[in-house]
Formats: structure tokens, sequence, C-alpha cells
């Protein structure tokens, strides 16, 4: 799990002093795209943490859902699980 492909961090809000950094969500879109296309130039992992309580506004979902769009425009790109991705690995391993 890395921060810049976390949820919190650009829509969460700081619940003691209540203050709210603002990331625009166009931003987090292009952030995580790039994360993305790094990766899939990469041959790699790209994992999301995401948190419904976060994620789950519409400005938040719509960069998902544009997000989602861009990686099925891609070749080979696999949607899975953790436990899809330990199953894989371990078949790999053995």
């Amino acid at each position: 799990m890395e921060w810049i492909r976390d949820d919190y961090p650009y829509f969460g809000m700081d619940r003691v002093t209540t203050i709210r950094q603002y990331t625009a969500p166009s931003l987090v879109g292009e952030i995580w795209r790039r994360e993305f296309d790094g990766a899939y130039a990469e041959r790699g992992l790209f994992l999301l943490t995401m948190h419904p309580h976060i994620i789950g506004h519409r400005s938040h979902v719509s960069v998902l859902d544009e997000l989602i769009r861009h990686m099925r425009s891609h070749s080979g790109v696999w949607f899975a699980t953790h436990a899809d991705i330990a199953r894989y690995v371990k078949a790999q391993a053995g």
C-alpha cells in the first residue's frame, strides 16, 4: 500500500482539527492515471486503497469511474481481489 494510491490523503479530513485539505478530484484522477500508466508500462501491480466513506461521494466516484474506463482501454489488464493476487503469486512460486 502506498499513500499516493490511497483516497484518504486527497479527500480525507483531520477529525481533530476539522481541517480538510483540498485536492481537486481532477488532479487526483491525473495522479492515479499516471500511476497506473507507469505500472502498466512496467507490467507491474497497480493497487488502489479505497474507503467507502471517502470515495463514495459523487465527485470522487466520478474520478474512480474515469480511471476504470482508462484502465479498461488497455489490453491485458486484470481486475483482481487481494485473494486473487495471493493465489496467483502462490501458483507462480510453486
